[in-house]
């Protein structure tokens, strides 16, 4: 696949077009470089691997397989042309919040988690171990974030220590990380966000956690 163009890695030969999709014109280096690597190359992150990125706050290395990001990058050009953003998408489908602006219900961060907290499964997580489930952890109310290095503050962090201890307490806590990306690393940043990881879960927690949720790279026939 080496002499391939980038959009052709991948893909069977019988599919292959001549010139690049839409959706991956323009696309920036980065994701060039990763499209362009086959997956048979891919590593997918083991759980030490994704602990250590986290530990170390190397958010920016988290990345897809290969073959997953062009479909994710599919799949967001797609929403923009339906629904005329991700953020759009995010509101209307997957957390079916009223409009921006979003009022939580609760006077500080986690004070109503019934109201003002949604968990979802991310609808295309990175590429990682297929043991360790990829959670998103959506609220109505901003996290406080210092201004000199855009990363949490310490009392943020440890209102989000403390949720997460709670929500989780049934699993393992030795198999449970979050973070939180810095804006420049997310994709959708009107509604604030941060990330869970879970080793190996028992899947029953998850589903009562997630409501039975299911990713939309799961069931994209839907849209």
């Amino acid at each position: 696949m080496a002499n391939l163009p980038y959009w052709q890695v991948n893909i069977p030969p019988a599919l292959r077009t001549a010139e690049c999709p839409d959706f991956l014109r323009n696309v920036s280096d980065k994701d060039r470089g990763i499209i362009s690597t086959p997956d048979s190359e891919y590593v997918a992150d083991s759980w030490d691997v994704v602990k250590q990125k986290v530990a170390q706050n190397r958010l920016e290395l988290f990345q897809r397989r290969p073959s997953d990001l062009r479909r994710y990058l599919a799949f967001t050009w797609k929403l923009r042309q339906d629904y005329g953003s991700i953020m759009n998408f995010i509101l209307t489908h997957r957390l079916q919040w009223a409009p921006l602006p979003i009022t939580p219900r609760g006077s500080r961060p986690f004070e109503a988690v019934d109201e003002d907290v949604k968990v979802l499964r991310n609808d295309w997580p990175y590429g990682i171990d297929k043991r360790i489930v990829h959670l998103v952890v959506w609220t109505k109310f901003a996290l406080e974030e210092d201004p000199e290095t855009g990363d949490l503050t310490d009392g943020a962090r440890a209102k989000v220590d403390a949720y997460v201890r709670k929500a989780f307490a049934k699993l393992n806590p030795d198999h449970v990380v979050w973070f939180k990306n810095w804006a420049a690393l997310k994709s959708v940043r009107s509604v604030e966000h941060f990330h869970v990881m879970l080793f190996d879960p028992d899947m029953d927690v998850v589903n009562e956690i997630t409501h039975g949720d299911v990713p939309m790279c799961e069931k994209e026939s839907e849209l």
